[in-house]
């Protein structure tokens, strides 16, 4: 083995590593690496979109949020007995995604008390947060007042709920110094350029706010050790980039950390040898730690020439990781409030019955693992078995339909197993319906699939905003760098690299090269297979004894994409706007429909 990545097995002698969710598997015993530890050490979270009961199917990620609260404790009592420093910080889109928060009425009902339950230093918003006025709303009026001078908005503000004045959603900055080793830290919080918000909520572009007068004055600080920069904002974006060059004009030496998040991948890349950005995965899969060592303090000084030395982790959401880096075992790591928060989830769950099954999946159904179209693809599933039984509107039942789903309205894998009223929400967690288009001429209709499937500039030369790419799942916005080899994709960030050892017993996982190396990831795993998907999947839907094509067909779609299908029909040269659009089976989402294809089509695979 080489030294330097100190590699290691461990036996877990005295006790098992269990989670703290009854149904969650136990992790498998893997080969890790250790953590660098400096002056200033971070956790990180982002994306966490609700698993905060952890991945019930996926040993590698199965810790809960309780766990995750006595990692953070271990760690930050590990780190002070040494004179460090640690802070834990989130990233943003806490909502969407889970049943932990989607199943209950209102939405969310358990999951603002369970996450608050976690000391996190800094906080901000995520873009999903601000899709809906009462989600806007909540982070104004719940998780803000939770945490204080902590939650970070640096450019964005909110409608009062009450005065309708606007205002900022939280401070815009905060200026601290840690406790342990004096750093002083000027910290901001961003959201990406988004646009998708509902309009209680403003979001000022971050080449603007780089020019606001407050802002100018915080970065011209001198009495500043480190800038912190978290972010819903990718590590490799413009706004990340402008934030950078905006420091750098006026404190060209002085050491800048991002956090950043919104595209669900583990990522690391390096601004100049005192600034880097950490983005820590998505889903509770990834616990992200970072560390800096050799900074100025307000009690130390360093010489400007020397960078301070910067160190990445990926950390496997499991205990066995979390025992490893504490150091401790099943008896001695738990912390009491960490173990009631574990509880609160399980109850919560129970109330919710999201352990109800629906029916039992008869294989495994990949969104990216899988070639497209191939009988182990989640969308070819779709396309073939699920759409053509599910689309179907009482009253326009007998007339042929094209149902088009877009690929990044389905947000993970179904496992080969029970299908509960969990795995309903963790597939399609949103709450769009079908709204559709009536008696469209079948020539014309036929062609709208290849011009939504087209990634080049169709659609986005006739509106800017609608680029086509913005359809497909988040994760493959990332594929612009990747490397394509027989219809695979290498990612830059995680698949198909080779593992540093070959091992027989490594279970498949993350395999991240980022622009520190591809030692990152704390758990040596064999590489996945990522294969592209298309921005939409189609089925047409023909009523009994039909033959040939029709002369006109109804076009039902997933309300999300209507702005790019009515874009399509202008391309098609045909005149339809909103007002030609109705709703198709009033009431329903893809979510309840896929729960009741289940429950119709699995229920004796158990």
């Amino acid at each position: 083995m080489v030294d330097r990545l100190n590699f290691i097995v461990l036996l877990l002698a005295i006790s098992p590593v269990l989670a703290s969710q009854p149904l969650a598997p136990s992790p498998v015993e893997a080969p890790l690496r250790d953590l660098t530890w400096g002056q200033i050490n971070f956790l990180h979270t982002t994306d966490t979109h609700g698993w905060h009961a952890g991945h019930l199917q996926e040993p590698s990620y199965s810790a809960d949020w309780g766990d995750y609260i006595s990692f953070s404790t271990r760690m930050r009592e590990k780190a002070e007995a040494n004179g460090q420093d640690l802070l834990v910080i989130d990233t943003g889109d806490r909502i969407e995604g889970n049943g932990l928060y989607d199943a209950s009425d209102p939405k969310g009902e358990y999951t603002f008390d369970i996450i608050k339950q976690q000391h996190i230093d800094l906080i901000c918003t995520g873009n999903h947060e601000l899709y809906k006025r009462n989600s806007s709303e909540n982070e104004f009026n719940i998780n803000v007042p939770n945490f204080g001078s902590s939650y970070l908005a640096s450019n964005l503000d909110i409608m009062h709920p009450e005065t309708g004045e606007q205002i900022p959603l939280a401070p815009r900055f905060k200026k601290f110094t840690t406790r342990k080793q004096g750093i002083r830290i000027m910290a901001f919080g961003f959201i990406y350029d988004f646009t998708g918000n509902e309009n209680n909520t403003v979001i000022q572009p971050v080449e603007d706010t780089v020019k606001e007068t407050w802002f100018q004055e915080a970065i011209w600080d001198r009495e500043v050790d480190l800038f912190l920069v978290i972010g819903h904002v990718p590590v490799r974006s413009p706004e990340f980039l402008e934030l950078y060059q905006a420091i750098r004009k006026v404190q060209w030496d002085t050491p800048i950390q991002f956090f950043g998040g919104h595209t669900h991948i583990r990522d690391y890349k390096k601004y100049d040898a005192k600034s880097f950005a950490l983005e820590s995965g998505r889903f509770m899969e990834t616990i992200g730690f970072q560390s800096i060592d050799g900074l100025s303090t307000s009690t130390k000084t360093v010489q400007t020439s020397a960078a301070p030395k910067f160190s990445r982790t990926y950390i496997d959401n499991n205990m066995f990781s979390f025992h490893h880096h504490t150091q401790l075992n099943a008896t001695t790591f738990p912390t009491e409030h960490g173990q009631n928060v574990s509880k609160e989830i399980r109850a919560a769950r129970e109330h919710l019955q999201l352990d109800t099954t629906y029916g039992c999946a008869e294989q495994n159904l990949w969104m990216f693992r899988a070639e497209y179209p191939s009988n182990s693809s989640i969308f070819t599933w779709l396309e073939q078995r699920v759409l053509p039984d599910i689309v179907v509107d009482k009253n326009r039942m007998n007339k042929s339909r094209l149902a088009m789903v877009n690929t990044g309205g389905i947000r993970f894998d179904i496992f080969k197993g029970p299908f509960t009223r969990d795995s309903a929400y963790i597939v399609s967690p949103f709450t769009s319906g079908f709204r559709y288009v009536k008696d469209v001429p079948y020539d014309k209709a036929s062609k709208l699939l290849t011009i939504l499937n087209n990634n080049g500039q169709v659609l986005q030369n006739m509106e800017p905003s609608l680029q086509s790419w913005m359809l497909a799942p988040i994760e493959q916005r990332s594929f612009s760098t990747h490397v394509f080899t027989q219809n695979v994709t290498v990612p830059h960030n995680e698949d198909l690299q080779r593992p540093l050892l070959s091992e027989p017993d490594l279970t498949p996982g993350y395999t991240t090269k980022d622009d520190a190396g591809s030692d990152g990831d704390d758990t040596l795993h064999t590489p996945i297979a990522s294969y592209r998907v298309p921005n939409v999947i189609q089925s047409q839907i023909d009523p009994p004894l039909q033959s040939g094509d029709p002369e006109t067909i109804d076009v039902v779609y997933i309300d999300f994409i209507q702005p790019w299908v009515l874009l399509a029909f202008q391309f098609l040269d045909l005149d339809y706007s909103i007002d030609d659009t109705a709703i198709y089976m009033e009431g329903e989402n893809l979510t309840t429909l896929l729960a009741k294809w289940v429950t119709a089509n699995w229920k004796d695979n158990c």
